[in-house]
């Protein structure tokens, strides 16, 4: 709509409202977050659906924000058969901040709001840490090898706290996100991993692992988002600013077996682990290819 402005004029008044909306939803989602220490369960179940209803409200206003300023031909597959009372896992590839602004659009009011495993510590950060307990953003603590070599009754530790800690989405359907490569693509990165991929980083199959080990019993379905920018990798920047004209997503549902819930620390279950991830990530590699043969004259 407001297309027409010089670019660094729309990218300006973009962050500009991306702000304002934080702030006006930041403070009722800090009061509802004080509220909820009561140590009352039903208050609390009550309290975490207005939450992420917040949440929800505050990812729309994002939305409308990016249609005003940007003119993108957004071509997607795959989300007809979402819904927004399943339990799931999401997995994409990451190549730019603005691939969370590109989910969130695509996502938000389609399936659960979208969370993501945060370390322990971060829930000491002054004010955020506070709106990611209050969201139930699911909190992990992670063992180091030399931890668990000087206390091996640490074993397997991680995985039961973080179980605990996401018992409440057996109630509350839920979305957890994972990068699965755990940085973003750079052309850089990808040749000091010597990546076997040709548009994607090695994927990390232990954070997978770990997610499903600790929810697995609780999260239905796998959804396997590849995301392609046709002309080329954008900034956050670019993404706000209406630099971006087009982007191409792809999305798979895929179900979550029983071979693909175990320990990873047995050698055999890690071994198969890692090989489905492999897979997963070279039919990912082969999409990659496929959407970007499809931009060349």
């Amino acid at each position: 709509m407001l297309y027409f402005l010089p670019k660094a004029v729309r990218g300006v008044l973009a962050l500009l409202l991306y702000a304002i909306n934080t702030l006006f939803w930041f403070l009722p989602l800090m009061l509802l977050a004080v509220l909820k220490l009561l140590p009352l369960k039903r208050w609390q179940a009550w309290l975490t659906y207005l939450l992420d209803a917040i949440a929800v409200a505050w990812i729309s206003m994002n939305n409308v924000t990016t249609r005003l300023f940007t003119r993108i031909d957004w071509q997607v597959e795959g989300l007809e058969a979402l819904s927004r009372k399943d339990w799931y896992l999401l997995l994409a590839n990451h190549q730019s901040w603005a691939d969370i602004l590109v989910l969130q659009n695509l996502f938000n009011r389609r399936i659960p709001f979208l969370k993501f495993f945060l370390k322990k510590e971060l829930l000491y950060v002054p004010f955020m840490g506070l709106a990611w307990w209050a969201l139930d953003f699911p909190f992990m603590k992670r063992y180091s090898k030399a931890e668990l070599a000087r206390k091996p009754e640490l074993q397997g530790k991680d995985i039961e706290t973080t179980r605990k800690a996401c018992a409440k989405f057996r109630f509350k359907p839920v979305t957890v996100m994972n990068f699965v490569e755990g940085t973003r693509f750079t052309k850089g990165k990808h040749d000091k991993q010597q990546s076997p991929y040709q548009h994607l980083l090695k994927p990390k199959a232990g954070g997978v692992a770990f997610v499903l080990g600790a929810m697995g019993q609780q999260l239905h379905k796998i959804l396997d988002v590849t995301i392609h920018y046709p002309e080329r990798i954008p900034t956050f920047w670019d993404y706000i600013s209406g630099a971006v004209h087009a982007i191409r997503v792809q999305v798979r549902v895929l179900p979550i077996t029983e071979q693909l819930l175990g320990d990873y620390q047995d050698p055999a279950f890690r071994a198969s682990f890692q090989q489905w991830v492999n897979e997963l990530w070279q039919y990912k590699d082969q999409q990659l290819q496929q959407m970007a043969a499809k931009q060349e004259p």
